[in-house]
């Protein structure tokens, strides 16, 4: 008898030990962590490591390392493309980020900034950082062993397709521009939330003369056989090693956005995704700037519209929860902050960025601890 009761008194135990761990650990991070000058080009995405205590920002062409305290420890720079959302993966203690190569007004826009020459090679990517070996300022992305990256085929086959709206042709297959939020999280509406997948969701054009943009698009991956595909980055000759396409495509209905999901962000804490986006300008829809995934409600079908044809999809569910749009049925939050840095940190904790640009031109930012809230009135409430 003392065996079968002290048994799950023991694991009892240990649980309740991790769960004060992590409240101590919640309680020890600051209530915001300051990025500096970092140039002309903004904050794109962060990820923390909480347990190695260090903070990722990216900054459109460079990625940078800080201890929590807010002291420099090393940055990775050369990139000539657009380096966007980032998220940190537990499972290989890597730093997993979208990075853009086009020639669009966004890839000149960074070219011209960088004092760059201008390309018309288009590809797409997962960029995956060694933090490990991230030890020093200006690291060189190309030449230093801290880089690989995955080429996204199914990205650059929309991003190049011409489609039809109406009696016009248009570029991009849903509008996409590329990519831009990653995430990892468990199969949505799964029952094993220990396996966790890659979900690197569109970037979509906010285009208000068309349609076929009115989705937002999420690729899911495995990556658990990516080793084969990863190569050092080359930007003078992109390499085209990856997936031949995803495992899943789905699509979630929140109306245009200019540029699709900005930030996205899975939290254990509530089981759902979390994407920031910057609110698009078509009239009839509520415009909001953050929409919550349900990952709990497995994903259902539909039929959209795409170059003049309506096509069989699978979808994915917004939350009921919040403002919810009387003539859509759309749900989101008006929110001002998240597009640039949108990170959870645990029992209802993130760190979201406020960016801005100083007095003499350069791009900064400040992320501060925010509660979940997500309710009728707010979605998040500022920790003091």
């Amino acid at each position: 008898m003392k065996k079968l009761i002290l048994f799950p008194l023991f694991f009892i135990a240990l649980t309740l030990n991790a769960q004060s761990q992590n409240v101590n650990m919640l309680a020890n991070l600051p209530d915001s962590i300051y990025s500096g000058k970092q140039g002309g080009l903004h904050v794109q995405g962060v990820a923390v490591d909480k347990a190695n205590g260090y903070v990722y920002f990216s900054f459109t062409d460079k990625l940078i390392k800080m201890d929590l305290n807010g002291k420099l420890i090393g940055s990775v720079t050369g990139f000539l493309g657009h380096l966007g959302d980032l998220d940190f993966n537990k499972e290989d203690g890597k730093i997993y980020g979208s990075l853009e190569y086009k020639n669009d007004a966004i890839g000149k826009g960074i070219r011209k900034e960088l004092g760059a020459n201008n390309s018309n090679k288009s590809g797409f990517y997962i960029a995956i950082f060694d933090g490990s070996h991230i030890v020093r300022p200006n690291m060189n992305a190309e030449k230093e062993n801290l880089l690989r990256t995955v080429y996204l085929q199914e990205v650059v086959k929309d991003y190049e397709a011409q489609v039809k709206v109406g009696d016009k042709t248009k570029s991009h297959r849903f509008a996409c521009s590329g990519i831009d939020g990653v995430a990892f999280a468990p199969a949505i509406g799964g029952a094993n939330p220990n396996k966790k997948y890659l979900y690197v969701a569109y970037g979509v054009y906010g285009d208000t003369d068309r349609d076929d943009n009115d989705h937002q698009v999420l690729l899911k991956y495995d990556i658990a056989n990516w080793n084969k595909y990863a190569q050092a980055l080359s930007q003078d000759k992109l390499h085209q090693s990856g997936p031949a396409k995803p495992i899943e495509k789905y699509f979630v209905k929140t109306g245009s956005t200019r540029y699709g999901i900005q930030n996205l962000e899975y939290d254990s804490y509530t089981g759902n995704l979390f994407a920031a986006v910057y609110r698009g300008g078509k009239k009839g829809f509520p415009n909001y700037d953050l929409f919550v995934i349900d990952g709990h409600k497995k994903p259902g079908k539909a039929q959209i519209s795409s170059d003049n044809q309506k096509i069989n999809v699978k979808t994915l569910s917004l939350l009921e929860a919040g403002p919810k749009d009387s003539k859509t049925g759309i749900r989101g939050w008006n929110f001002k902050w998240g597009a640039t840095g949108l990170c959870t940190l645990g029992d209802g904790l993130f760190y979201i960025s406020h960016n801005k640009k100083s007095k003499d031109g350069q791009q900064e930012s400040t992320i501060y601890k925010y509660k979940w809230v997500g309710d009728t009135q707010n979605s998040f409430i500022l920790v003091k």
